[in-house]
């Protein structure tokens, strides 16, 4: 993503080659890993980190599930899975705490907010289910397929999953409360909607005093290329940081980089 806005101007105080993070992961042999991404490198010790899973059920990247039915294209959601399930390994290997995010309601909806709430009327599994007689019940209940985890990326011993009634992980959830009880400040965020919900949670986190970055290839966005640029260029420029799966592979790795052998963005998408 460049920092040159479409008058020509660039600000060159939107980028360093300068870690940031907590003021431990910062201090001279902490052991950090430092994860090459824009704006700036970011320090992280891995018992303070977390990577987040968002979404990734069988509503938004099975054919069959309610993005599918609806008419979305899910092509690109399924193409994140494998780089997904990469980042989810390394982070398991190096320690990190992995926490899976599920988006739905009861089987009856009343989580779903009723027409008093802007979410009923939001909600595009709702409304097609409304539109749709013959569907009604089938989306995001939980209990049901459309709600599941996708069998390509199941929680493993170790992982929490944190269920979730609204775009946000942080709306009406534990998942404040569990990150904290654990020490953990900063989250690596990867799944889908890039835009919605992925972007909607790290928001959310930024305000809750999270360090967040977002592996831009382990997400996917509803509505085309310019919506995924919008949310990165976000994140990047006023919410957190963002990075690749191959460049938070190569840093979680058993010879990571340090804070104070840091020296170039190599890797890291341009």
């Amino acid at each position: 993503m460049s920092n040159v806005n479409a008058q020509g101007k660039a600000n060159a105080a939107l980028t360093s080659t300068t870690p940031v993070g907590l003021p431990e992961a910062l201090a001279a042999g902490s052991g950090a890993f430092v994860l090459p991404s824009r704006p700036e490198p970011l320090a992280f010790h891995a018992a303070q980190t977390a990577l987040v899973v968002v979404d990734m059920q069988n509503a938004y990247a099975s054919v069959g599930g309610y993005v599918d039915t609806a008419g979305f294209d899910i092509s690109g959601a399924q193409s994140t899975i494998a780089g997904i399930a990469r980042a989810v390994a390394a982070a398991r290997a190096a320690g990190l705490l992995v926490v899976f995010l599920q988006n739905g309601w009861d089987a009856k909806y009343v989580e779903a907010g009723g027409p008093g709430s802007p979410n009923w009327h939001k909600s595009n599994a709702l409304k097609a289910m409304r539109a749709r007689p013959e569907l009604a019940g089938r989306f995001l209940a939980k209990g049901g397929w459309d709600y599941e985890l996708i069998d390509a990326l199941q929680p493993q011993a170790g992982d929490i999953v944190c269920p979730k009634p609204r775009y946000s992980g942080f709306f009406n959830s534990a998942l404040d409360s569990t990150l904290r009880a654990r020490g953990i400040r900063n989250l690596v965020f990867t799944g889908i909607a890039t835009n919605v919900c992925v972007e909607s949670t790290l928001r959310d986190a930024f305000h809750l005093e999270y360090f967040s970055v977002m592996l831009e290839d382990a997400t996917h966005e509803l509505g085309g290329a310019a919506i995924q640029a919008a949310s990165v260029y976000n994140v990047e420029t006023f919410f957190g940081w963002v990075s690749s799966v191959d460049a938070f592979c190569a840093t979680v790795s058993p010879a990571p980089s340090t804070v104070a052998a840091f020296g170039s963005h190599e890797g890291l998408p341009a």
